[in-house]
């Protein structure tokens, strides 16, 4: 995970012109680092050219989490157990921490990207 975080810690320093000491695991993309749509662009292609994985952005951005949950409600299944199966390489406890943060926007946090690209590399 280290190599990993590192290497997405360098690219977003460099997309969004942070310095990388204010980038952690647990740092908010868009809440703290101000990621805007475009800079997930680029940061989607510097992902699948860094790391020569695929990148689904509705997946690597959790862009279509909300919809999942409402999806899930509507089903009357189980919210995290739904989000397991959509969103795989995101853990358990990942996904009940994001639950009650929906609230605030975004929950993007950069371990999310690190998971993504570590669960795509085993994946493929």
């Amino acid at each position: 995970m280290k190599e990993v975080f590192e290497r997405i810690r360098q690219m977003l320093a460099d997309i969004l012109d942070v310095e990388g000491d204010e980038i952690l695991p647990e740092t908010y993309i868009v809440r703290e680092l101000g990621a805007e749509s475009i800079d997930l662009l680029e940061l989607a292609v510097s992902l699948n050219s860094g790391f020569n994985v695929e990148i689904n952005d509705g997946d690597i951005f959790l862009s279509r989490l909300r919809d999942y949950v409402t999806e899930a409600k509507g089903k009357k299944d189980d919210v995290v157990l739904y989000l397991l199966e959509r969103l795989p390489f995101l853990k358990k406890d990942r996904i009940e921490e994001m639950m009650p943060d929906l609230e605030d926007g975004p929950t993007l946090k950069v371990k999310d990207l690190v998971s993504y690209v570590e669960w795509r590399q085993e994946n493929g």
